[in-house]
């Protein structure tokens, strides 16, 4: 169950190996350049606009709650810890699994989950390159895809081999907006808004809550999806 660069670029077949392969390779590395200086404020600031990130959470141990409780859980680019220790509140009882690309964003994070009892492992790497040994029953997704160009649309395949049959995806990440000024400036931060995310999540996963939210007035809109394997 690893996800490497040529499964990547296998979706992506518009860019050829070589090409590819340093679009991936610099997406990466310049994340990681990103964190390195964001680690520091990132819980002070992206509460103003990373919205639902709570909701999210709590949506998907709802639906979970209707057939049986993770006993495993990933997420998917889990930065500070924020989200884990949401997870950790629905589900006290899971496992809990953290990847994330920058050193700087796991050293927080490992401060932050410091006085949560249960065994929480916090690896660092991109997605699918660290070989998973079990199955996961949830793995949650907040504000990450929308930064995985390349490799969004891979990690969504990656994930529904990495979930249990009945595991729940769970997706809360920017949607588009209507002002191109906006979308170019979310592009210079890394991000793509152009309403991709729904038809690729749809394609692999049964559809149990699918929101989009309008943030600051419709300057920007937000995705909430939970799908089932």
């Amino acid at each position: 169950m690893t996800l490497n660069q040529e499964q990547v670029r296998q979706e992506s077949p518009s860019l050829d190996a070589d090409d590819f392969n340093a679009s991936f390779d610099s997406n990466n590395r310049t994340l990681t350049s990103y964190y390195q200086l964001h680690s520091q404020i990132y819980d002070w600031t992206r509460w103003s606009f990373l919205f639902g990130r709570d909701a999210i959470v709590k949506i998907a141990a709802d639906i979970a709650a209707k057939d049986h409780q993770p006993k495993r859980i990933l997420e998917v680019g889990c930065g500070t810890g924020k989200n884990l220790r949401t997870l950790h509140r629905h589900f006290p009882h899971a496992s809990l699994v953290g990847l994330d690309l920058s050193a700087d964003m796991l050293n927080v994070a490992r401060k932050n989950m410091a006085d949560v009892r249960i065994q929480v492992d916090l690896l660092q790497g991109a997605y699918g390159t660290i070989p998973q040994t079990e199955e996961y029953d949830l793995i949650l997704f907040s504000y990450a895809l929308t930064m995985f160009n390349p490799g969004w649309d891979a990690a969504i395949e990656q994930s529904h081999r990495d979930l249990a049959p009945g595991g729940l995806i769970a997706v809360v990440d920017f949607h588009d907006s209507a002002l191109k000024g906006f979308k170019r400036w979310m592009g210079v931060n890394h991000v793509r808004m152009d309403s991709h995310l729904p038809p690729k999540l749809e394609e692999h996963f049964a559809p149990q809550q699918k929101t989009v939210k309008q943030a600051y007035g419709g300057i920007w809109s937000y995705l909430l999806f939970v799908g089932q394997k």
